[in-house]
């Protein structure tokens, strides 16, 4: 998809309450900018320029650390100079689609942004709305009188306009007037605007009773998924081992088609499981000669993406290693800071431990090394 996407992240957020600015608060244990973020990217769009207040870059990367294709550029003192800033980032041509999302409305779905593109065959601008449904009041110095909501729509971003002529509709822009949104800069630059269907769940995350409503929605629209992934290997001749992602000085080797990497192999089978995309060796064969001896990091980070490009995202994982020897303990830290650098999250999102067989079956004999895996996944419902 030839999409480019500004996130606009930079308000100061005074009408949600005191506290962190909205893009940063949590919701469902997840920074309301990192769910806008990986809605855009969810629906493969892999040019995403995130716009930051002074002093939150670093915030930035740290949230999202592990997606590819975005960058982070610094804001301005208004809403339209951050776009302002975000668009003088882009350097594609002028035909490029470019979508502006405020990053307080996190509950973006891939159909909304499919549906903008679809829009804007035949618009200067598209963007989602909703008709009003609520009798709408003014109030005066005397009276209160009733206004027709007949006409009348709530905008919504994303907004969706060509490169080029979103860029030009703001030079010509009035210095001294502040737009309410970026359609209406189309507009004023005599744009023709397409409304596509709105969300009631794309809403905008303003007041702090809007972050309890949308907690509710996200509950019913996630599900928790648990996949379970098992491996074993022989011991054969070597002077190392490969575990977790770490190499490992020892008298033997693990035999396999790749590196043997029993504890990344389970690992990758649980996460395929929880998706419910089969095994290993149905997306990497060991009758297919380019996985001789590949690193099995490979293999876990494609199962990874997968989780990411389902809309997912990894909540925690488990890995337990059965076998007499090498000692576990000493590389255990190493082998959870490897696998949460693959998975690309938290370090106490991941378990490693070790365990015997008290000398019983083909692990207590020396024979080979069993690993098991839990993996526990957030998807959409």
């Amino acid at each position: 998809m030839k999409v480019s996407a500004i996130v606009v992240a930079a308000g100061a957020s005074l009408r949600a309450g005191p506290g962190t600015p909205k893009p940063w608060r949590l919701l469902a244990g997840r920074t309301v900018l990192l769910w806008s973020v990986e809605a855009f990217a969810a629906a493969g769009v892999d040019d995403i320029v995130v716009v930051v207040a002074l002093g939150w870059e670093d915030a930035a990367r740290q949230e999202l650390t592990g997606l590819s294709g975005w960058r982070c550029v610094l804001g301005g003192a208004t809403r339209a100079l951050s776009v302002q800033a975000g668009l003088r980032a882009l350097e594609m041509p002028d035909d490029r689609i470019v979508m502006i999302h405020d990053a307080a409305r996190p509950l973006l779905k891939p159909k909304h942004i499919g549906d903008l593109v679809e829009a804007l065959e035949t618009a200067d601008g598209a963007l989602p709305a909703i008709p009003v449904a609520d009798t709408l009041k003014r109030r005066t110095q005397d009276r209160l009188e009733t206004v027709s909501r007949e006409g009348l729509w709530r905008a919504q971003t994303p907004q969706a306009f060509r490169l080029g002529s979103i860029r030009a509709a703001y030079l010509s822009w009035p210095a001294d007037k502040e737009p309410t949104d970026d359609a209406s800069v189309m507009e004023h630059a005599g744009g023709k605007i397409a409304l596509i269907p709105g969300d009631s769940c794309l809403l905008k995350l303003t007041y702090p009773e809007d972050f309890d409503m949308a907690e509710a929605l996200v509950q019913g629209q996630r599900t928790t998924r648990v996949g379970f992934g098992i491996d074993a290997h022989r011991w054969g001749p070597g002077d190392a081992v490969w575990l977790c992602g770490v190499e490992i000085a020892h008298s033997q080797t693990l035999i396999g088609h790749s590196d043997a990497d029993a504890g990344l192999h389970a690992l990758t089978d649980a996460l395929l499981g929880a998706l419910g995309e089969g095994d290993i060796g149905e997306h990497f064969p060991p009758t297919d000669p380019q996985w001789r001896g590949a690193s099995s990091d490979r293999f876990l980070a494609f199962a990874a993406e997968r989780v990411r490009q389902r809309g997912g995202r990894i909540t925690n994982v488990d890995v337990t290693l059965v076998c007499e020897k090498p000692k576990i303990r000493p590389h255990r830290d190493a082998m959870r800071q490897r696998l949460a650098d693959i998975l690309a999250i938290n370090l106490d999102q991941v378990s490693v431990k070790a365990t015997t067989t008290e000398g019983m079956g083909f692990t207590g004999r020396g024979e080979g090394l069993m690993a098991q895996a839990v993996a526990t996944l957030d998807l959409p419902a």
